[in-house]
């Protein structure tokens, strides 16, 4: 059921918002999110944000199993996602920014599933703008 709603999900995205986000228009998208989070590379140079922990260190997201970030306290429901296989690729990343607690639920098939995050980023291209601008900073990047 699960593999049934994402298809679906993607299959009605337009095309233009599948491709991948403006790297500026997410720096900028960015401002929002740095209130509880930062980016912090593994030499400890603070690369976005200020210094805000009230979310994990987002340096690295792609391709990084979710709830993995070291010393961070998830909630339940995103570490079992991250222990049921979740690694944020920009389509995870784009649909959980826009409903935490929704992507959790769906993804985990479970009512109950609760995420920490609060925020929701209100338009599908900020969210792709932010995953953009995030792997520019990655460990790849």
């Amino acid at each position: 059921m699960k593999t049934f709603l994402w298809a679906a999900a993607l299959v009605s995205m337009p095309l233009s918002v599948a491709a991948q986000g403006d790297v500026d228009a997410g720096e900028k998208a960015f401002r929002q999110c740095q209130t509880c989070h930062v980016v912090v590379n593994d030499a400890g140079e603070t690369l976005a944000g200020k210094k805000a922990k009230t979310g994990p260190n987002l340096y690295g997201i792609a391709d990084k199993p979710a709830g993995s970030e070291e010393g961070f306290k998830y909630s339940k429901s995103l570490e079992a996602a991250g222990e049921a296989g979740l690694t944020w690729s920009e389509d995870d990343f784009v649909a959980y920014v826009q409903d935490p607690t929704g992507f959790l639920k769906g993804y985990l098939e479970d009512d109950g599933a609760r995420g920490k995050m609060s925020f929701k980023v209100r338009k599908e291209q900020d969210a792709h703008d932010l995953w953009a601008y995030l792997s520019s900073l990655g460990a790849d990047s």
